[in-house]
Parts: structure tokens; sequence; C-alpha cells
């Protein structure tokens, strides 16, 4: 049967120089084509603005202090907060610090595309996003330094983690404080001399969680007035702005072609964030003379982060490297513009800035900066003054962006010293390749510490200076390991005999039950194959289940009974699965927390708790005080296991056989406009869609407790096929336009909810088969 010809349609665009085409698959993956790089990257960033215009400009008005403008006076402290934490330095530096000789030329092609899309708008309004018409708002054009200077979307630690231990400290101890975050590698952790935990207001980070939040359209705060507009200034766990009266992972593998059942190589790479409509990932296909990329990128961002170049691929996960820390300063009492830094007050920088506010005249902000960052609270009644230092600041630190670097490795010497230009988000980099190589690299900047950890605020006052950053030589690496593959999944995974007391790279990792569960599998001897790959991403084993279960004694009633048997999987259709999930988070955790934190306001801080502590101490009654002796422990989970059961009954029905952990956990997108402006265009929501897995397994679903919708996890997977590229697959979901009237709008949810996956095409033969629409681009 002969297929149909794809639909065709045209662009005549200034400042194109050649014409180019864009192939777009039956899974809306773009294959771009143009006759020069400088082109190639004009034409994605028009491309990017053609699926994902409304996306893209909420990034970059976030991200340069300019929602107010549009949206109101409820915006107005997110816009202060995120002009604090812009890139201020010296432009120079900054293009030169990625080691691509050409990015400033790439960065502008790349705007220049994405602005040639705009001024189509004019001649056809037919394409303008429905959001910007719904809310009486226009797209506004770019420049090659927002690309740049925009850091606060990126992934850094550690400065909210410094906070929350030091007001645990205010109430208790570190021994309580590993309730909320153990540490790993084994550290005894120091208070700096001259800090005061309890000196410490619990309220210094809210600008900063302001500055990092997502846009959020409530109704009130829409319709906030002028008067009302520095109360909009909080951040809820969940990442939600609201009126006053965050952690991320990712899995990735490569096993080497010796333990590979295709005689090749595979990269598999899951990475994790908070999930949203559209997708924070963009897949595209990018080809001209001399470059030949498929993978995927943030659809701000020129180039790929995650893919292959048809002889590599690689793909990251989250290092958590310490790249902040918290300086608190003594200010002077006469002005508490100066802060003492040795025996002397010095000032601090002040930058007075305008905010546009729609329906209300312009506003004028101060934002203050020490010399060592943006100052994020300030109490003149207590002379105190908080800052945060960040590698942000630093000139190389815009987020992936030496991926355009990267992504033409050829080898892992290649690889590596592409890495070197590696800024943030500090990452575990995968790497496989024709040759039968496979490696593994940590980069990102990391702030060499003389006399201190990087666990707690520290006095500004000059006893506490960052010396430079460690040498990415010093950073970790393995290159082909004789057991034969590489993975990670955010868990301390620094190599035997690293000295990590000495590089300070960090002592706050993820919890390791998503890592054990790869190495189980790739460690078991048998070979790997791309079916495997992809179950093991969609793998939903959890170790915390099998480790607890495992505690129950055989008398444990109709309860412990429904556990008979069970693998610990987290399935859809299981009814022990729900039963565990109800257990471990609504009531086994909260009465640990409990015992450990009998105050509520310190137990507060402690939660929602650190689940390896949390697991050491059932597993090892006595090993810290809230839970003395096995007596005492198994009475404990009885207790919790019977009010599970009970709950278990009210949300799913009397009888067991009827529970499915899907009936409860799952998988929702939502239009960030449908809270605000549910009426007013043609967007929509896409689920429910039931899903298994939790935080704690590999396929990452990490959910809320209130609902148990999954919030966070992999919202891209690829496998890829090293060599075989076609035989390479992916899914992206819900899908890759964020435009609602696209047929590729949500039309991959349905596939990754069922742990399915499609092609990742490739040769000019396979994309040309399958292409269902071509897109014409000539100069103008």
């Amino acid at each position: 049967m002969t297929r149909p010809a794809p639909e065709t349609i045209a662009f005549a665009l200034a400042g194109l120089e050649a014409p180019a085409e864009i192939l777009v698959d039956p899974w809306g993956v773009p294959h771009i084509r143009a006759a020069s790089r400088r082109d190639l990257f004009f034409v994605q960033g028009f491309n990017a603005a053609r699926d994902r215009l409304w996306q893209l400009d909420i990034w970059r008005k976030r991200g340069l202090g300019l929602l107010a403008a549009d949206f109101g006076p409820g915006y107005l402290a997110q816009d202060r907060a995120a002009r604090l934490f812009l890139y201020r330095g010296d432009m120079a530096a900054e293009w030169a610090a990625y080691g691509v000789s050409d990015l400033q030329d790439v960065v502008t092609a790349f705007v220049g595309g994405l602005n040639a899309y705009i001024d189509q708008l004019a001649e056809r309004p037919g394409l303008m996003p429905p959001e910007f018409t719904g809310t009486g708002t226009k797209p506004a054009r770019w420049s090659p330094e927002d690309v740049v200077r925009i850091r606060s979307h990126a992934i850094v630690v550690n400065a909210l983690s410094e906070a929350a231990r030091a007001q645990v400290l205010a109430r208790s101890d570190l021994a309580t404080d590993l309730v909320r975050r153990s540490i790993d590698p084994p550290h005894r952790i120091e208070i700096p001399d001259g800090f005061d935990p309890a000196a410490l207001p619990s309220n210094i980070l809210d600008v900063f969680q302001l500055a990092t939040a997502p846009v959020t359209f409530s109704p009130d705060r829409l319709a906030a007035t002028l008067a009302d507009a520095w109360r909009w200034s909080r951040v809820s766990d969940l990442g939600e702005v609201y009126a006053a009266p965050r952690e991320d992972g990712s899995n990735n593998w490569a096993v080497a072609a010796s333990h590979s059942a295709t005689g090749r190589p595979i990269l598999a790479s899951d990475p994790h964030r908070v999930y949203a409509l559209p997708s924070l990932r963009y897949v595209v296909h990018l080809t001209a003379p001399g470059l030949d990329v498929i993978g995927t990128g943030e659809p701000a961002l020129p180039g790929i982060s995650f893919g292959h170049n048809g002889h590599a691929a690689f793909s990251l996960t989250i290092f958590p490297t310490d790249q902040e820390d918290l300086y608190v300063y003594e200010t002077d009492p006469a002005d508490p513009h100066q802060y003492r830094y040795g025996q002397d007050f010095e000032p601090m920088r002040v930058v007075r800035e305008r905010i546009p506010v729609a329906g209300a005249p312009d506003q004028e902000v101060d934002l203050l900066f020490t010399r060592h960052g943006p100052v994020v609270s300030a109490d003149p009644a207590r002379n105190q003054a908080v800052a945060v230092r960040t590698v942000w600041s630093e000139p190389g630190s815009a987020a992936y962006l030496a991926s355009v670097g990267a992504m033409t490795a050829a080898s892992p010497e290649e690889y590596r010293a592409a890495l070197w230009h590696w800024g943030a988000p500090a990452s575990n980099h995968v790497y496989a390749d024709r040759d039968g190589h496979i490696a593994w690299f940590v980069a990102g900047k990391a702030p060499r510490r003389p006399n201190w950890d990087g666990l707690l605020p520290v006095p500004g006052d000059g006893r506490y200076e960052w010396d430079g950053f460690l040498d990415p030589a010093d950073l970790p690496s393995s290159v082909d390991p004789e057991r034969g593959w590489v993975a990670s999944a955010n868990e301390m995974n620094l190599p035997p005999g690293y000295p990590a007391e000495e590089k300070k790279l960090g002592f706050e990792f993820h919890e390791p039950a998503r890592a054990q569960r790869i190495a189980e599998v790739l460690g078991a001897g048998i070979q790997h194959s791309l079916e495997a790959a992809m179950a093991l991403q969609t793998d939903d084993r959890s170790g915390p289940a099998r480790r607890v279960v495992g505690l129950l004694s055989s008398a444990g009633g109709r309860a412990a009974a429904l556990f008979a048997g069970w693998d610990g999987s987290l399935a859809e259709n299981s009814a022990p699965a729900a039963l565990f999930e109800v257990w471990w988070t609504r009531h086994l955790k909260p009465a640990l927390l409990a015992r450990a934190a009998p105050d509520p306001g310190l137990r507060r801080l402690l939660g929602p708790g650190d689940h390896e502590t949390l697991l050491e101490g059932l597993e090892e009654p006595g090993r810290y005080t809230w839970l003395a002796s096995p007596e005492e422990r198994d009475a404990l989970l009885a207790t919790t296991l019977a009010e599970a059961y009970a709950a278990c009954e009210a949300l799913l029905g009397p009888d067991p056989s009827g529970w499915a952990w899907g009936r409860l956990h799952h998988g929702y997108f939502a239009h960030p406009l449908t809270a605000g402006r549910p009426e007013a265009g043609e967007w929509r929501d896409v689920g429910p869609l039931p899903k298994g897995g939790s935080g704690s397994t590999v396929m990452n679903t990490r959910y809320r407790p209130g609902d148990f919708r999954a919030v966070a996890g992999a919202s891209f997977r690829t496998v890829i096929d090293v060599g075989a590229w076609d035989e390479s697959r992916f899914v992206n979901t819900p899908g890759q336009s964020g435009d609602p009237r696209s047929p590729h709008y949500d039309d991959l949810a349905a596939t990754w909810a069922a742990r399915q996956y499609l092609p990742l095409l490739y040769s000019r033969e396979a994309v040309e088969a399958a292409a269902e629409l071509r897109i014409h681009l000539r100069p103008a």
C-alpha cells in the first residue's frame, strides 16, 4: 500500500540564508535539514517557536522578571526575585566559558529563528497560540543574551537544605536532622564558628524559592491589586505561589557490547523533572553539513543534551554537587545597606530597576548584592542580612548550554574535554559509542571550600570563602569498566577511595533504591537488550516495600496476609501496592516522624522524611533513640498497618480483590491556565492516567500524598541502540507540541502511561518514509 504524500506548507523567512526543511514524523518529532550550521540553529529556533511558543514566552518572562507587565501586580514580587539571580557578569567571559568558539553565533541564530516565527504571526494570525489570545498578551522578541542570562530555571543545590538544617538545629540536634536528610558519604558536621542557628529566621529563603518557582495563574493572583502585590511572595511545597496571611532525579546507564544482546552498546536515559504541560523536554533531529544529532533538550536552548550524533550516544542525570552557600551578615545599625566584612563595614551594591505592571504604574525596586551574591533576606531590626552565593553568578553556568560542544564528541576523550566547560547543573554523564566504548563522567563547577563543608550557613565576614573551583580532572569518572556497564540514579556513587573529605563535592545524595535496583538487574549476568532496557526504565519494584514488608511477622493478620508472595512491585493493578503505599506514606512514615519529633513544629521541618534513615531505624531498632527495640518496632508496624488497611477500605472499598494502586496513583498534566481562566481558551488538561511505581522505583513517579497524583518523574525516556540507530526508541509525554490545537499536544500520553515506546528515527530513508508533514523554508 502506497503511503500518502506528506502535507506540505511553506514559509519565507527573513534571516534564513539558504533553503531548509522540517519533516515531522507521526509522533511529532521534527527532523530539520539546513545547508549550514548557522541556518540549522536558526531553523531550530523557528521550529521551537512553532511547537512551544507559549511555553518559551513564559520561560523568558519568568526568567527576566517581566511577568507583571502581562499579568499584573500579583507577579511583581516574583519578577523582583527572578532579577536577583540573572547573570550580571562580563558577557565576553560568559560567551567564552562554554568551550564552543562560535557559541554566540549559535545562540544568535537560534533566537533569530525564534523571532522569525514571531514575525510570521502578523501575516498569519491563525498561528498565534490560543493562550496569548485568551490572556490578552503577545509574545515578545528575544535577544541572544536572554538565553544565557536566565539561570533560575536550573537545578543547583544546597541552599534550601542548609536553611532547613539550621532550622532543625535551632530546635533539636544533628541526629534528629538525619531524619530529614541523611549524610553520605559518612561525615561529621560541625557548626561553623560564629553561626547561631537560632538567630536565623524561618523565612530567609522565601525570595530564593520565589525566584525559582514556576508560573501559576490562580484567579486570585491574576486579580491582585497593587496593594496586594507583595503578599504574593510565598511558595508551597508543591511549587505554587500563594499569598502569605523543590527534588529532581534521573536514571541513565550504558551497557558495553560484551554485555549486550545486540552485540552493540546500549544507552538508556530517562531524566526526571516535575511533570508539566507541555513537557520540559523537546525531541528534535538536527542535520547540516558536518552535524547530524537527534535527541532532546529544553526548547529554549540550541542543540540537544540527551541523544546521539551517529557515532556516540550520551545522556546525563543530576549529580548533587554543592553549588550554593548561604552567607549571614551583621549589618550596620546606622545603615542596613552596610555589612561587616573583616574589621570594617562595606556597602552592598544597590541596583534600582523599574518593573512594568499591567494596570498600574511602573514600580521601582531595589536589588541588593554583597560580594557573595544577591541578598534574599534583610532584617534591619535584627541587624541581619542573608545572601546566596551560587555558581549561577559565575561565567559558564547557563543550564545545559555546554551541550552544544559535547553533542558532537566522537570519543570518550572528546566528550570529557567538552565537559570540562560544563558549569551547571552538576551532572553524571553517561556515554557509549560505535567503537564499543562506554564511560561515566561527573561534570560541573565544584566550589573549593578550604575550611567548611557547605552543609550549614556561614558568617559572611570573610572567614568562609570559596577558593575557586576544583580542577575538572579531580572529578570522578570511569571509562570502559571491567564489569561492562555504567549507571547513575542520583545516588552516592563516589568511587571507593575517592577523597570525599578533601574535595567536599557534596554529602546529600538521593536515596539509593533506584540505583540499587538498576545494579541488581544489570549485574545479574544476563545479556542486556533494548527490550530489557525499556523494561528496566519502567521497572516498578520498590526497595522500601521489600525492606519494610520483610520485617512483618507471620502473625500479622489479614493486612499482612495481603503481602504474602508479593515481590514489592508497585503495578497499577496491584492490591498489595495500594496497601503498602497508603501505609508507608500516610501512616508508617508519619508515625516514625512523630517519634523522632514529638514537637509538631519540628516535625514539619523533617517531612516528608529521609527514607534511608527511617528504614535503618526500622531494620536496626536502637540505632536511633526514636525506636528503641524490636518489640516497639513490631508494635508500631502492626498498629500503623491496621490503620492503613482501614484507610484502603475507605478509599477503595471493603473487598481487597478490587484494590489497585492505579486507582489512587495517577499521572495528570495540568495546563498552567486551567486554574485561572478555564473558560477563556482552547487549552485542556491531560489525564488522569493510572500509573504504577513511586519515587523509590526506577520508574520514578513521585506523588503528592494528599491525592496520590504523580508530580515528578520521567516525561521523556529513550533507549538507544548504538550503531543501529533506527532501532532506538523514545517517548515524550504528553506530546511534542505545546499548542492544544495540534494533534501532537497529547498523542503520546497513552503510550507513556502504558510504559510503551515509539521509534526514534534517524536515517534519511526512515525519516522520509514516515514523514507526515513537510515544511519548506526559504529566505525571504
